[in-house]
C-alpha cells in the first residue's frame, strides 16, 4: 500500500484524532497494514512485544493464564481500538494473549522504530505517551472488573 494511503487510513483511526502533521510522518513511517485470519495468535505473553495494531475491522480477544481457571478473556477490542502498550515501556514484553476472534485488518506500527523516533523527538514522545496512558487505563479497568468477576462470590454459594 502507499504511504499516501496509509496515512489516509491512519488519519481515520481515532487513536490519532488531533495528532499533528508533523508526527502523522513520523508514525506512518513505522506503519504497515496488516491482516490476521480469525483464530490467528496476535500476540503471545511473556514474549517480546515489538509493535503496537490500530484495529480497523474485526474483533480481537485479550486473555491471560489463571493456574486453577485456565485462559481468561480480559477484555476483547475491535475497530477503532488499540492493541498493545507493551512495546513502550521496558522490558517490552505482552502481558496477555491476543487472539483474533473474528478476520481482522489492521494497521501495525513498529515498536521499535518508534521508541527511536520518541528519544530523537521529545514532544511525539510525550504524545504517544500520553495517548498510551489512557489505553493502559482501560485495560486496567477492564482486567479489574474480570478479577471481581472471577473473585465475587454470589450470596447462596456459602454453605
Amino acid at each position: 500500500m502507499q504511504t499516501e494511503n496509509l496515512a489516509e487510513i491512519l488519519r481515520q483511526h481515532p487513536f490519532i484524532a488531533g495528532l499533528s502533521d508533523a508526527h502523522m510522518q513520523v508514525l506512518t513511517g513505522c506503519a504497515s497494514n496488516v491482516r490476521f485470519a480469525e483464530g490467528a495468535q496476535l500476540i503471545h505473553e511473556g514474549e517480546i512485544a515489538n509493535k503496537f495494531y490500530l484495529v480497523r475491522t474485526g474483533r480481537i480477544a485479550l486473555e491471560t493464564e489463571v493456574n486453577a481457571r485456565g485462559k481468561i478473556r480480559i477484555q476483547t477490542v475491535g475497530p477503532g481500538d488499540v492493541l498493545g502498550w507493551s512495546w513502550l515501556i521496558s522490558p517490552f514484553r505482552w502481558h496477555f494473549n491476543a487472539l483474533a476472534v473474528a478476520e481482522v485488518r489492521a494497521v501495525a506500527l513498529d515498536g521499535e522504530c518508534l521508541r527511536k523516533k520518541c528519544e530523537q523527538d521529545h514532544d511525539f514522545g510525550y504524545e504517544m505517551l500520553s495517548r498510551f496512558a489512557h489505553v493502559m487505563e482501560r485495560r486496567l479497568e477492564a482486567t479489574r472488573m474480570q478479577l471481581l468477576d472471577l473473585y465475587t462470590v454470589s450470596p447462596g454459594a456459602h454453605s
